[in-house]
C-alpha cells in the first residue's frame, strides 16, 4: 500500500494565505508576532526556521523577522514572540534588516505589499549563535532542507 506523503503545511490563526495581515502584527498596531502554526511536519526533521520578509520592498527583498533552531518537535509559535537573542526552547534571533534580534511588522512605504513567511523543516540545527543573517543561513541550510512552505500576507498602511 502506497502512503501519500503530506508536503509541510503553514498557517496562522491571525490571517489566511493570501489575506490581508491583521494591523496588530504591524507597525502601525502592537508590531507583535503572529501566531503560527505547522504540521505534516517530515520525518527526521531535527528543528525549523523562519524567515519573514517583504519581497516588495523598493530596494531589495527585506527581512523582517529571522527565528532559527526551533525545536523539531515544536508545532507553533504564539503571537508575541519576546525580543531575545535565545528563547527558552532554545530557538534563536537572526539579524533582520533594521539590524534587529527580534520581529519588526509589516511597515510598506506605499501600496499593498506581500509578507511571506518561509517555513523550513532542516535535518539538523544550525551551528550559530544569535544574529545569523539569511544569507548565513541559506547557505548553512544547504543540503539539509527536508521540506519547506510559504504562507503569505499582504498588508497596506492606512494614511
Amino acid at each position: 500500500m502506497d502512503k501519500k506523503v503530506m508536503a509541510l503545511k503553514l498557517e496562522s490563526p491571525a490571517f489566511g494565505d493570501g489575506e490581508m495581515i491583521p494591523e496588530k502584527y504591524t507597525c502601525d498596531g502592537e508590531n507583535i508576532s503572529p501566531p503560527l502554526e505547522w504540521s505534516h511536519i517530515p520525518v527526521g526533521t531535527e528543528s525549523f526556521v523562519i524567515i519573514f520578509e517583504d519581497p516588495d520592498a523598493p530596494s531589495k527583498t527585506f527581512v523582517h523577522w529571522i527565528l532559527y533552531n526551533i525545536p523539531g518537535d515544536q508545532r507553533k509559535l504564539g503571537e508575541l514572540i519576546p525580543a531575545v537573542e535565545i528563547m527558552a526552547n532554545g530557538a534563536v534571533h537572526g539579524t533582520n534588516d533594521y539590524q534587529k534580534r527580534a520581529y519588526r511588522g509589516p511597515c510598506p512605504p506605499d501600496g499593498i505589499h506581500r509578507y511571506v513567511v518561509k517555513l523550513y523543516a532542516l535535518d539538523t540545527e544550525l551551528d550559530f549563535g544569535p544574529g545569523a543573517t539569511k544569507e548565513e543561513l541559506l547557505k548553512a541550510m544547504n543540503g539539509h532542507i527536508l521540506d519547506q512552505v510559504e504562507l503569505v500576507g499582504k498588508y497596506r498602511r492606512q494614511k
